[in-house]
């Protein structure tokens, strides 16, 4: 058994006792137990953090054995080839999940079919680049699919006939590609993609069960779990990561998650909170994708949109933390608190009076602006090419 499966593989008295928890949970009596009981919501989260834990070892040694490895280069923040199937463990956990508790249907299913799809295509990304177009137009398949079989937006009225019909359509496109790139976007970092999944996913879920969802809630959960599962190899407080998402985890996980959010019925007497919730819980990836295209743009460095989907750099929100910050850790912290702060503003806003939703948006607008001088901060110290000479550590 080689060194580098040696440092991924936990300690025993936690990976053994994980896998005795998994069998105990897949046992048919305690599922029906906690179904009874009105605790589905923790099965399926244990089980999905259990099985993700347990996975991710195996692939991690899958990826070795098959040489697909995240080499380093000048683009990437890490040192040493790192295994990249860690998205093989946390989506194998979320199906099987799933499946387990008979949490689908159509929709769901097409949001699975299609997810299977993303990652096969993004494993073989991993192993040898595909251009950006083709990847785009496999997304739109996905993504047509999927509305296809009923999960879309609702924003214009019916009322507006045709115009409703095409306008949501796009609109529901635009949002899951969109969130599904600036996911895989956002993985640049140990625990960066992983944490932001097991976040916004919780939010998800408390909003889906403050609306009475709850088979939104537990898909939600599900996804919870899986990433939590995953994050003691990807995200440790001492020493790098043993496991990747990989392109294949990341963009999986943010298709899954923008359909999730699209296939929740938000608009529950309270259209304001329809609106704004589900924008604060993904805030930070939106904020990340609109900053970095603007900037991109106004700065020359693209022209057209081919330059656009093509163009890999090392100007993302958490690099320009990292910039300020002076620790790659430190800056995923506080996107995740950041994250943290706008989602609990979302839960709030739910059962908020028109005022309180007010002052709500207005605190999330201030988060925002703070976020912008710490990245206008951080653009500069990288133009500048020098540390901050004031940043602690």
């Amino acid at each position: 058994m080689d060194s580098t499966y040696q440092r991924i593989k936990w300690r025993r008295y936690l990976y053994y006792p994980s896998i005795v928890a998994v069998g105990f949970l897949l046992v048919f009596q305690t599922r029906a137990f906690f179904a009874f009981t009105g605790w589905r919501w923790v099965y399926i989260l244990f089980l999905s953090m259990t099985l993700s834990f347990c996975l991710t070892p195996i692939f991690s040694r899958i990826a070795q054995r098959f040489g697909i490895l995240d080499f380093p280069d000048a683009r990437k923040v890490h040192s040493t080839a790192t295994p990249l199937l860690g998205g093989g463990a946390v989506i194998t956990a979320f199906i099987i999940s799933l499946i387990v508790n008979g949490i689908y249907s159509v929709a769901v299913l097409s949001i699975l079919g299609t997810a299977l799809v993303l990652f096969i295509i993004g494993l073989v990304d991993d192993i040898r680049d595909i251009s950006a177009k083709l990847k785009l137009v496999i997304q739109l398949f996905c993504t047509a699919t999927v509305i296809y079989f009923g999960v879309r937006l609702t924003v214009l009225p019916n009322q507006f006939g045709v115009v409703a019909i095409v306008g949501n359509h796009l609109l529901t496109a635009f949002w899951i590609i969109g969130i599904t790139n600036a996911m895989n976007f956002f993985d640049g970092m140990d625990g960066l993609a992983a944490g932001m999944g097991a976040i916004i996913s919780f939010f998800l879920g408390v909003v889906a069960f403050q609306t009475f969802q709850p088979f939104i809630g537990w898909i939600a959960v599900a996804v919870m779990g899986s990433c939590i599962g995953f994050l003691p190899y990807n995200f440790r407080l001492k020493g790098n990561a043993s496991i990747f998402l990989g392109d294949a985890g990341s963009t999986t996980m943010g298709f899954i998650l923008a359909c999730v959010a699209v296939y929740g019925d938000w608009n529950i007497d309270n259209t304001l909170a329809a609106v704004i919730s589900p924008l604060l819980i993904f805030w930070v990836l939106i904020f990340d994708m609109t900053h970095i295209s603007v900037d991109r743009v106004v700065t020359g460095k693209v022209n057209n949109f081919r330059q656009w989907i093509d163009y890999v750099g090392k100007d993302h929100l958490h690099h320009r933390l990292e910039k300020v910050l002076g620790s790659k850790k430190k800056s995923v912290l506080l996107i995740y608190l950041i994250n943290i702060c706008l989602g609990t503003g979302a839960v709030v806003l739910r059962n908020a009076r028109s005022i309180d939703a007010i002052l709500l948006i207005i605190q999330a607008i201030i988060v925002v602006i703070l976020i912008t001088v710490l990245e206008r901060r951080g653009r500069a110290l990288v133009q500048m090419g020098t540390p901050d000479k004031s940043k602690a550590g």
